[in-house]
């Protein structure tokens, strides 16, 4: 068993979590990075078989490894699950899998006191890199339909064999719900999609190069969340690489979804849709339960700048525009962990630890 002492316990081993590793070890803390998944990349694996990522390969890595193959081309989901999983490796990154976290408190020599299913840990600081998508959203009108009326989240998609039979109605005017009904569409589904506005559609090149080479030349990726241009990007619901020409040529297209009735969608403006299947691309909420430290709002969500709380020592990292446009991308999020790392290095160096835990810096158990 190992010492149980620690500087810092990252929760969540996705590319955020990974990303600080890399730095943490590179400064020589002693810390652990713990996940509830079996494996590395899993939360990706997850995720429906014919998801690519709207950034070519060449503004895909982490810290210290480039990704892998074809610069100019897309990477699947789990190309990207096997990258997060050989950069563990490379790096040998001290991750415990198959831990989820059951309960982070404060504890009184100042620290955090971490349970997990396996394991009691006690840290200086803790950083919550669970990610921006912890838990499903879905509307409680949901409840409202019969029973008779197959429902699923957008993050339970897999592929078309997935849907059960029947009239098809996604709701949600995102890229994964616009994704959904394209490829629910072209397989010969019949197919609504239900959404209040679509935001402007852009391609995956513009001018003969990528967008978002673009979008790293004109510095939008590093946009501020809290200037007027962040917040207007932050609400914009640009739909990228989808042609909504063609998919509106093999679906049906109608307002927003307000209530249900038996197997009825109830449309803004009193009319009135029957389905089958309901996809609900409605997006995720904040899912901390486990979190019983004074950081979250009455709706769940963290209270942070930046990922800084008002709780020394708690910090969260990869959530979307926690800095900037990029914080939540695979190719960015690895300035925030440099930014994080360098904080919690200058915390640690202004208050001693009240503990003195036996060994050197050092990995606490090995990647799996």
């Amino acid at each position: 068993m190992p010492d149980t002492a620690l500087d810092t316990v990252v929760v969540g081993a996705g590319q955020a979590g990974l990303a600080l590793g890399h730095h943490l070890r590179r400064a020589g803390h002693r810390f652990v990075i713990v996940d509830a998944a079996p494996r590395i990349g899993q939360s990706w694996r997850d995720r429906w078989d014919s998801l690519t990522l709207f950034t070519p390969r060449r503004y895909d890595s982490l810290p210290g490894m480039p990704f892998p193959g074809d610069p100019a081309g897309y990477p699947g989901k789990d190309e990207v699950a096997d990258y997060l999983e050989g950069y563990a490796r490379r790096f040998d990154l001290p991750v415990l899998l198959g831990s989820p976290v059951t309960s982070v408190r404060q504890d009184p020599a100042g620290g955090f006191a971490v349970e997990t299913a396996g394991a009691s840990l006690e840290a200086r600081q803790v950083v919550v890199a669970a990610g921006g998508f912890t838990g499903p959203a879905v509307p409680e009108l949901a409840t409202r339909l019969d029973a008779g009326v197959r429902q699923l989240h957008s993050s339970a998609y897999r592929n078309p064999g997935s849907v059960a039979d029947g009239d098809v109605v996604v709701v949600g005017a995102g890229n994964t719900g616009v994704q959904i009904a394209a490829e629910l569409a072209e397989s010969g589904r019949r197919v609504t999609l239900a959404v209040s506005s679509l935001g402007k559609r852009l391609p995956h090149r513009l001018l003969g190069r990528d967008l978002f080479w673009w979008f790293d030349r004109l510095g939008t990726m590093d946009v501020a969340a809290g200037t007027r241009l962040g917040r207007r990007l932050a609400a914009e619901n640009t739909i990228i690489g989808t042609d909504l020409t063609a998919l509106f040529e093999r679906a049906g297209r109608v307002g927003r979804v307000v209530d249900a009735r038996g197997r009825e969608l109830l449309l803004a403006g009193g009319g009135h849709l029957a389905a089958d299947v309901v996809v609900w691309a409605t997006g995720f909420r904040p899912h901390y339960p486990w979190l019983h430290v004074p950081v979250l709002d009455a709706a769940g969500a963290p209270v942070h700048d930046g990922g800084v709380t008002a709780v020394t020592g708690l910090e969260f990292l990869g959530l979307p525009w926690q800095r900037n446009r990029g914080s939540a991308l695979l190719g960015w999020v690895g300035r925030d962990a440099a930014t994080t790392a360098g904080r919690l290095a200058r915390q640690l160096r202004a208050a001693p630890p009240a503990r003195s835990p036996a060994g050197t810096a050092g990995p606490v158990v090995g990647a799996a």
